[in-house]
């Protein structure tokens, strides 16, 4: 029987990123629908074909007869629409951030592994083949010993309104949550926790514009830079801006991750998903293609060389379902959500108190 899947917020990134994603799944259809705006889930209903839509995602997990849920709504709304579906026993995959703040992350944890489900976090680009490639470099010693770690996410969106993105009582934090989030993912998932931040913010419009040229406060940042460290004493530089002008390409802008070791460098780069640049220790970097099974997730029915700049954003959906076939843990799931929500606060922390802050070591994470 195919896995039954409810999309809980119909906007951009639902129907770009898991409607498709569910259909390259194996044994998995959308089912169901839920948005509280009229106009997009009756696009999402026909794009996608889905006539079972609710307006209220509570509602829906009463009455929809569906086995796991995608979450796919602002921040604002993740901790109680996640904690209803697991205690309904419903699998979820939650997109990031995970939560507004570090407290509704762990009650989302602890939810979904009382309720015994699957879980996980939506960090779409740990799934960039090129992404997958360094981390299998890094880790299996082609580099030697990391020293170094750095991640860069430039963007240029101008003054742009950003919707709820732009209000700190729906998304939690601007830059950190959007787009430094997933970079910290990257941090975690090549090298492993991060022990100590020292961070900076700034916000350089208070107010944004709309199509219309109408203004829109904003209270959140709108660039952070970063210095961290690692367990085991590896370095780390984070820097995230969507006002880099120079930088408004969408998936050619700025997405730059770089690890250097005893031995040699591996970079990341999203402009570029099929190849690494590969250097050793007193040479240049080289451009290193990506092997064949690492171009998509093992068992995907897609193929790993079509539009490979939206392509790997299937592979999490895909990911999601398999893991619940199996019954074993996603990856990444609600841990590596709850490991990224501590790292944010903690640079959300030492922005505002100009001063190194330490995050406290927990053996689950």
């Amino acid at each position: 029987m195919p896995i039954r899947v409810a999309l809980i917020g119909t906007g951009k990134i639902a129907v770009a990123n898991h409607l498709p994603g569910i259909g390259f799944a194996r044994d998995a259809e959308v089912t169901a629908l839920c948005d509280p705006n009229p106009e997009a889930l009756a696009e999402a209903s026909r794009v996608s074909g889905v006539t079972k839509t609710w307006t209220d995602p509570f509602t829906l997990i009463k009455e929809a007869p569906v086995d796991a849920v995608i979450v796919a709504t602002p921040n604002r709304f993740h901790r109680d629409i996640v904690v209803a579906a697991a205690q309904s026993g419903r699998h979820v995959l939650c997109e990031k951030p995970l939560a507004l703040t570090v407290a509704e992350a762990e009650d989302m944890l602890s939810a979904v592994e009382r309720a015994g489900v699957r879980h996980m976090t939506a960090f779409t680009y740990r799934f960039v083949p090129a992404m997958r490639y360094m981390r299998h470099l890094v880790k299996t010693g082609a580099i030697g010993t990391p020293w170094h770690f750095r991640a860069q996410r430039f963007q240029d969106w101008g003054r742009t309104a950003l919707g709820w993105r732009q209000r700190t009582s729906e998304a939690g934090s601007g830059e950190i949550g959007d787009m430094l989030s997933h970079r910290l993912d990257f941090g975690h998932s090549v090298i492993g926790p991060i022990t100590r931040v020292m961070a900076q913010t700034r916000q350089v419009w208070p107010t944004r514009l709309d199509d219309q040229g109408g203004e829109h406060a904003s209270d959140t940042e709108d660039w952070v830079g970063c210095l961290a460290e690692f367990a085991g004493g590896v370095t780390g530089v984070f820097e995230s801006v969507k006002t880099a002008a120079g930088y408004a390409g969408g998936v050619t802008s700025r997405d730059w991750c770089e690890v250097h070791g005893s031995e040699g460098a591996v970079v990341y780069e999203l402009a570029h998903p099929l190849r690494v640049l590969v250097a050793r220790t007193g040479g240049n970097y080289a451009s290193v293609p990506v092997p064949v099974e690492l171009e998509k997730i093992q068992g995907s029915a897609r193929d790993g060389r079509a539009d490979p700049w939206q392509g790997f954003r299937y592979d999490q959906d895909f990911e999601f379902v398999e893991a619940i076939r199996s019954g074993r843990a996603c990856e990444p799931s609600f841990i590596d959500g709850l490991r990224v929500q501590e790292v944010m606060a903690a640079i959300l922390h030492s922005a505002k108190e100009h001063r190194a802050v330490l995050l406290e070591a927990r053996d689950r994470l």
